[in-house]
């Protein structure tokens, strides 16, 4: 049975309550669990430090939630069950471990996951979920931890169209974008894709940056001039000033985008893709780690080039 022809499944009703549960409360999941309990779901969440949960509770009152003590309890009566967790084993050990979601997730209910991991994983659990009956979504997002707190994220979504058509009303909570790329992985790999640009124009910007700075320009004037053209991106238009600075306070991290770029390159090993710049962008993060700044975020690549004095 293939990835597009799933068991049929209790659809999620369009714009009715459902009882969700929200498993992963960190700087992205802690927002969208958020939009989901004021758009009026019945939210039970769970991380596995147990204080995050508990902080989370305290930080909305106005929220009705259930606190779960393990993935199988917090899926146990769900319709929804949505992960945010780190990596592949931690999604492995939240969803597959014999105290994990799928252990106790009803047959016919939907399960999202917003972690970015690997394609192969995504397909290992979308097999797991359809011996269950259950419609699964490997739904990686875009647009920061700012994105999150205003709930104006991308959504990139790799499943049956059943499975995705199921999902929408849920993430129309935190959501302005939910695209289907294609079956299941395919949301991890345009995952993959994403970072692969952001990386690389963080590079161009950070010489163009520090080039403008050497030249001794005016860097008010210099971004004035570019911004509006050709080389006008995201990354110009809000971290540009920031990155001039060296203010690097804002959201995903460097260590994390060296996760993600290391899935990037491994998937382009299997697939047999050319990313030589992905690779050279990937050291350049070395470096930046080496400094000691792996906690910062990705704009901080520009501390790998030494400000320098032009010549006279």
């Amino acid at each position: 049975m293939t990835d597009q022809t799933q068991p049929a499944a209790a659809p999620v009703p369009a714009g009715a309550p459902v009882n969700v549960s929200f498993l992963g409360l960190g700087v992205m999941g802690g927002p969208m669990a958020r939009h989901l309990g004021n758009a009026g779901h019945k939210l039970t969440i769970f991380n596995r430090t147990s204080a995050r949960a508990e902080a989370w509770q305290a930080a909305n009152p106005g929220i009705p939630v259930r606190i779960a003590t393990s993935p199988a309890e917090a899926a146990d009566g769900a319709d929804v069950v949505i992960t945010c967790v780190g990596n592949d084993d931690d999604l492995a050990d939240v969803v597959l471990s014999p105290n994990g979601a799928f252990s106790t997730l009803r047959r016919g209910a939907l399960f999202i996951d917003h972690t970015t991991v690997s394609a192969r994983i995504a397909r290992q659990i979308a097999v797991e979920g359809r011996d269950k009956e259950l419609l699964c979504v490997d739904a990686p997002v875009t647009g920061s931890q700012s994105g999150a707190e205003a709930g104006t994220l991308v959504v990139m979504c790799g499943g049956s169209a059943r499975a995705v058509d199921a999902a929408r009303p849920v993430l129309a909570a935190y959501a302005k974008r939910v695209v289907h790329v294609g079956k299941s992985g395919a949301g991890q790999t345009a995952k993959m894709a994403n970072q692969m640009c952001i990386a690389a124009t963080l590079a161009g910007l950070s010489e163009a940056i520090r080039f403008a700075q050497t030249a001794h320009l005016d860097l008010e004037k210099v971004f004035e001039a570019i911004s509006g053209g050709a080389a006008q991106s995201w990354q110009m238009d809000n971290r540009f000033h920031t990155m001039a600075k060296d203010e690097f306070d804002f959201g995903f991290a460097v260590d994390l985008m060296r996760k993600d770029l290391g899935l990037a390159i491994e998937e382009a090993r299997t697939i047999g893709a050319s990313v030589p710049v992905t690779a050279l962008v990937d050291q350049f993060y070395v470096d930046v780690q080496a400094m000691g700044h792996g906690r910062e975020d990705t704009s901080a690549l520009i501390r790998r080039l030494p400000r320098r004095k032009s010549a006279k």
